[in-house]
């Protein structure tokens, strides 16, 4: 885990620090549409990546 943070997404690593600075730069964090897009395009493997599953 980056830094001891809170992980948010297994399959991509992002953390709370990560979608606060996206949000920061942004005004609102890109990171949940980069995710929905990775997931559309088969990237996410959330079943065995993420402790709950999904």
């Amino acid at each position: 885990m980056k830094n001891d943070q809170q992980l948010i997404c297994h399959c991509f690593g992002y953390t709370e620090d990560d979608i606060r600075k996206d949000a920061k730069i942004h005004g609102h964090s890109l990171i949940m549409a980069k995710i929905r897009a990775a997931k559309q395009a088969g990237g996410c493997n959330c079943a065995t990546t993420n402790p709950k599953g999904r």
